[in-house]
Order: structure tokens, then C-alpha cells, then sequence
């Protein structure tokens, strides 16, 4: 049996999937604030998985951590996690030191890329990004089975890529960045308040909301045009709190896909809304991933 833990900002989730991969048991804890905390939360969430099937958590085959922050995955460390109040914690150390097991850590968008390719099937062959629409925008992806990660880390932030010189300033000052105009920080800087009230206002007809609501569609569908022409992933999985908006998302960004498409027959070759997906948005995708971190090695 394999450990998956997901540390959220609010939430973590952990998992304990079966020799067949599938979820075997769950729980959600809260998550702590700071370092220790975050620590005893994960301790306390493999302990209570191990106790629920009857074995000491060193039993386990394997136990992987998915957090948000910059992780150095060789080492187990994270840092700049300020969601969490953690400047820097030696999390694989610990929690391995704690646990009696090896423990595996990696950034939360990384794992839930490596769980939604086992969610889907995929084989070794295929490769898959996955494109998180949260409180920022960046990319995990999984190429030939394997969590790609670049030669410093720094494969998939897409959110950084500029698509309009005239459009919103992202945090770096830059304008029109995928990131302002697909996530929930950026959308709230261009219109106060959260993705909700800015759709609601849309609904009632608000110009600025129909602008910004025009912008997050616009954003969704160029990111995934960015990832298909970079790395020409077989599958585009789109997850994140923003992807709770299910087929009202969808529907809008295809509709983009045809736009582009009556004007460019390349464009139309790439199959580019065959290639998108949303998962159920209570599939414990990020978790699951991490559980299966023991078994995939990540590639420069």
C-alpha cells in the first residue's frame, strides 16, 4: 500500500491507495500554521491512514508529500511556502525521521500532475499537463511517465508567459501575463473580490466583470495552447479551484479553440479541445500523485 498526503493552505488530504491503485482509505485534517504544525499535520495524517489499516506506517511501500512552495525534491525540503507560514522546513528529513519510512516531497501541482496521469490510464508512452488554475497559474507535466521539472526547477510556471502587451500588470509588473488573467490573485487584482463575485457580476452584466471574465477564458485557452505547441502533450487536464467551474469554463474556452481554428488549419490540426479534460473536482488528485511519488523519479 502506498501513503498519499497533500498539504493545502486551509486542508490536507491523504490517501492510502491499494495494490491496484485505487483509494482504499481518506481523511481530511486541517492544516496547521508554520512549520511544526505542518509537520504534525502530515505526521498525524500517514499515523491515522497506517492505523486504519491495521500497520505501522513503516509498512507502507512508499509515502509521498505533495506541498506548495519551492521544493527541492532531492532533499525533501520546502521553502517560500507562505501559504502555509513556512520559510523553509526539511519536511522529508522529519516526517521520515518521525515515521520510521523514506518519505518523498514534492511541489502540490507537480503531484497532482503525476495523479491525474494514473487517474486517466495513461501508459509510460503518453504525457499529460496539467494546468492548475488556483490562486496563481502554473503547470505540472509528466512526460513519458516522469515528472519533468527542468534544469532548475522551473519547467511548467507558465503563468509568467506574457500574451498581451496592453493587458493587466501581474506582480513582476509585467503586463498581460497568463497568471493575472487565469487565477484567482490575478483576477482579484484587476476586479476586487473573489472568482465568484466576479462571475455573478458578469451574469448581471457588469462591464468590468464581463471584461475580466473575458480575460480568464482567454488566459485558460492560450495556456493551453502554450503547453500543446511547447511540449505537444497528448492530454491537457485542467484542475484547480477555478476548474470547479466545470463546463461553464469549458464551453467558452473550446469556443476560442474554433475562433483560432477558422483561420489557421495548423492551429486546427492540433486537436486542441480533444486534448483538454476537467476532473471531478473531489477526486484527490494532488494526494493520490504524491502516493505514487516512491515510483517516479522526476527528470532534469
Amino acid at each position: 500500500m502506498r501513503v498519499g498526503v497533500d498539504i493545502g493552505g486551509t486542508n490536507t488530504d491523504a490517501v492510502v491507495l491499494d495494490d491496484a491503485g485505487a483509494i482504499a482509505h481518506s481523511l481530511r485534517l486541517p492544516t496547521g500554521w508554520g512549520p511544526e504544525q505542518v509537520l504534525s499535520t502530515a505526521t498525524t495524517a500517514v499515523r491515522q491512514l497506517a492505523g486504519s489499516v491495521g500497520i505501522e506506517p513503516s509498512a507502507f511501500l512508499s509515502i509521498g508529500v505533495g506541498i506548495p512552495g519551492a521544493v527541492d525534491a532531492e532533499h525533501g525540503t520546502v521553502t517560500h511556502a507562505r501559504n502555509l507560514g513556512v520559510a523553509r522546513l526539511d519536511l522529508g528529513t522529519l516526517l521520515a525521521e518521525s515515521l520510521g519510512a523514506a518519505v518523498r516531497v514534492e511541489n502540490d501541482v507537480n503531484a497532482a500532475a503525476l495523479g491525474a496521469f494514473h487517474q486517466l490510464g495513461l501508459d509510460e508512452s503518453r504525457s499529460l499537463a496539467y494546468l492548475n488554475l488556483g490562486t496563481g497559474l502554473a503547470a505540472g507535466l509528466v512526460l513519458g511517465g516522469k515528472l519533468w521539472r527542468g534544469s532548475r526547477g522551473a519547467a511548467g510556471e507558465i503563468g509568467h508567459v506574457l500574451i498581451d502587451p496592453r493587458g493587466p500588470l501581474d506582480n513582476d509588473g509585467q503586463p498581460g501575463a497568463l497568471e493575472v488573467l487565469a487565477s484567482g490573485s490575478g483576477i482579484a487584482s484587476q476586479r476586487p473580490g473573489t472568482v465568484v463575485e466576479m462571475l455573478e457580476a458578469a451574469a448581471a452584466g457588469e462591464p468590468l466583470a464581463l471584461e475580466v471574465r473575458s480575460g480568464l477564458f482567454r488566459g485558460v485557452a492560450s495556456a493551453v495552447r502554450v503547453l500543446v505547441l511547447t511540449l505537444d502533450v497528448d492530454v491537457v487536464v485542467i484542475g484547480g479551484g477555478i476548474s470547479r467551474m466545470g463546463d461553464e469554463l469549458l464551453g467558452p474556452t473550446r469556443a476560442l479553440f474554433a475562433e483560432w481554428e477558422a483561420v489557421s488549419p495548423f492551429i486546427t490540426s492540433l486537436g486542441l479541445g480533444e486534448r483538454v479534460r476537467i476532473l471531478p473536482p473531489d477526486s484527490s488528485t494532488a494526494a493520490t500523485g504524491a502516493a505514487w511519488l516512491g515510483r517516479t523519479q522526476w527528470q532534469r
